[in-house]
């Protein structure tokens, strides 16, 4: 009788779980020269670690802060930058360029 159940609103977000670090590991174990950036929450999304393969493939999932992104990148021993000072990588916006071409 879901008559009474409550539902999500609008604006709340979904926090960052198990499910979204398993993947994070699982696609930076998988790929060389992965370095990870750190995008600030928004409205719309919580704080988020963008991983960036050596040859631009990336990957995307939530964190819970700024501080669980940086533990996650120290226990892997890869760099770590912030989106809002360092911006989005070359190699990754060519990565995209070139899925559009492959795709297109």
């Amino acid at each position: 009788m879901g008559l009474f159940r409550r539902k999500k609103s609008a604006g709340q977000v979904r926090s960052a779980s198990k499910a979204d670090t398993s993947h994070l590991d699982d696609w930076a174990s998988a790929r060389t020269g992965v370095e990870a950036f750190v995008e600030p929450r928004t409205h719309v999304t919580e704080t988020t670690v963008l991983l960036v393969a050596h040859d631009g493939e990336w990957t995307r999932r939530r964190i819970a802060d700024f501080d669980a992104a940086r533990e996650f990148a120290r226990k892997r021993s890869m760099p770590l930058y912030e989106v809002e000072r360092v911006g989005y990588p070359k190699r990754m916006r060519d990565y995209q360029e070139r899925q559009k071409r492959r795709n297109g």
